[in-house]
């Protein structure tokens, strides 16, 4: 049973990690796709052009900086002139960065909430509209368990990241009359790169200690779970936040 037969799928950050399996993920299960990244890649059309031939569906590349608020603009105007209908936003780019409170400036900040927070919410506008017209759509916004841990070191990327989850419910209760659900994924830590590069090891071992399964994700579970949301399977859920930490 393909969960998203004929669904059409607005997805962030497709190139690597997470993103790049809810792209996987969503194709196996029929859905077509509007992958948005920051710039053209050879490896990564190659890609979505396998998936695109195994699974029969089709996978559009939408270029845009998360920066640049008319490059946003410009990568929704391409998914409406398409004058198709979205049924799925995912909002899954990020960008991580690890220092302490003091040892991190204000561009910084600034910077993590920029890319994590108002470009998404920027795009959820722009697409909202549409769905909102077609009176239907799920909208799955990927936070992180440092929003809600308040993991040290992360003062921009984790207040960010708890942003999302406070506009996933003020969101749900806005959208809801319009036949809109709105939920939020929080991975813990999640075998790929971004995590490898900016997790000590020290900060790893400690981690795992206080995870009840005692391992790291794979980026298949944290899509796993953003592919329920976005499903028919979650039709009476909305506002909620998906803890999939390995119990932390």
């Amino acid at each position: 049973m393909l969960l998203l037969k004929n669904k059409n799928t607005v997805i962030t950050g497709c190139n690597r990690g997470i993103g790049k399996e809810i792209v996987r993920v969503f194709a196996e299960n029929g859905a077509n796709i509007w992958a948005c990244v920051r710039e053209e890649s050879g490896t990564f059309s190659k890609y979505i052009n396998n998936l695109e031939q195994k699974h029969s569906v089709k996978i559009d590349p939408i270029y845009f900086d998360l920066e640049n608020e008319e490059q946003i603009k410009a990568g929704f105007k391409t998914i409406k002139q398409s004058k198709q209908p979205v049924n799925i936003l995912v909002n899954n780019a990020g960008l991580i960065f690890t220092a302490l409170f003091q040892m991190t400036s204000m561009e910084k900040l600034k910077e993590m909430f920029e890319i994590n927070y108002f470009s998404q919410m920027l795009l959820t506008q722009y697409i909202s509209r549409i769905m909102m017209r077609q009176k239907s759509g799920s909208i799955i916004n990927i936070s992180s368990s440092a929003a809600i841990e308040g993991n040290e070191g992360r003062t921009g990327y984790a207040s960010a990241k708890a942003a999302m989850i406070t506009s996933t419910k003020v969101l749900a209760k806005e959208l809801a009359p319009y036949n809109i659900r709105v939920n939020a994924v929080a991975p813990g830590l999640t075998q790929t790169e971004m995590m490898e590069s900016s997790t000590p090891e020290e900060a790893l071992n400690e981690t795992l200690n206080r995870i009840c399964m005692k391992r790291v994700g794979r980026p298949e579970e944290i899509a796993n779970a953003a592919l329920f949301l976005a499903s028919d399977l979650s039709s009476y859920i909305t506002s909620q936040t998906l803890r999939v930490d390995g119990g932390m």
